[in-house]
């Protein structure tokens, strides 16, 4: 018998439908590694989360383990998030500015998980800096055109409202289920939508990085900036 039948069984779809879109990440897009790996991690991270809720949530050792392991993951996911927003919108050659960022939330949140206290909570404020830091970059995008600008803004939109259903005390009642597999259900929504907005990307121009003046304005990333 499952621990936490509903909560396992929606962790487990949205490992499935995740690990069914990573392959199918376009390869000719910007960052199209990075978003690979970023899936490929969303993936496994869902499916121990599934064996999580089934079977060892009760167990305070193996749970507490399991728990730190699938909040770093996801830390790990974000990272790859990150830099194929970077490489998408600014280009190759600017995504070494965003790792300092990057470290010092991996860093805080590895000690966090090492001294025995992952949480939802410790996560989000770990990775604040990160997330707004990917919004920002896609507000940007968006203003400027890129093809991929708005359908990201949506799937980050529908993620953080995913999350909300977990965090906020009695919003995935909305719904009549619990605040785990509500998250899960919504996250799957959010994936769907970072695969199609991904996509929408376009192949990877010819040129990457600074090219020469385009229309007076300096092309960073595939984008025309004033």
């Amino acid at each position: 018998m499952l621990v936490q039948p509903m909560a396992s069984l929606t962790d487990l779809a949205l490992g499935l439908v995740t690990l069914y879109l990573t392959p199918r990440v376009p390869r000719d897009v910007e960052g199209g590694r990075y978003w690979r790996a970023a899936f490929a991690w969303a993936a496994v991270t869902a499916l121990i989360g599934a064996v999580f809720h089934g079977y060892l949530v009760g167990l305070p050792l193996w749970g507490e383990i399991t728990w730190a392991v699938m909040s770093t993951m996801v830390v790990v996911m974000m990272s790859y998030v990150l830099a194929a927003t970077v490489v998408a919108v600014l280009g190759r050659s600017r995504a070494m500015v965003f790792w300092p960022l990057r470290l010092l939330g991996f860093v805080a949140y590895a000690v966090i998980a090492a001294t025995g206290h992952p949480s939802i909570t410790a996560m989000m404020g770990c990775e604040s800096l990160t997330m707004a830091c990917v919004i920002g970059l896609w507000i940007w995008a968006w203003v400027h055109g890129h093809p991929s600008g708005r359908a990201m803004l949506v799937a980050i939109g529908v993620s953080i409202a995913a999350a909300l259903l977990r965090l906020v005390p009695g919003a995935s009642a909305v719904l009549r289920l619990d605040p785990d597999s509500a998250y899960h259900l919504g996250q799957i929504v959010g994936m769907v939508l970072l695969y199609r907005a991904v996509a929408h990307g376009g192949p990877r121009p010819e040129t990457v990085d600074e090219a020469p003046s385009v229309a007076g304005g300096r092309r960073v990333g595939g984008l025309d900036a004033a």
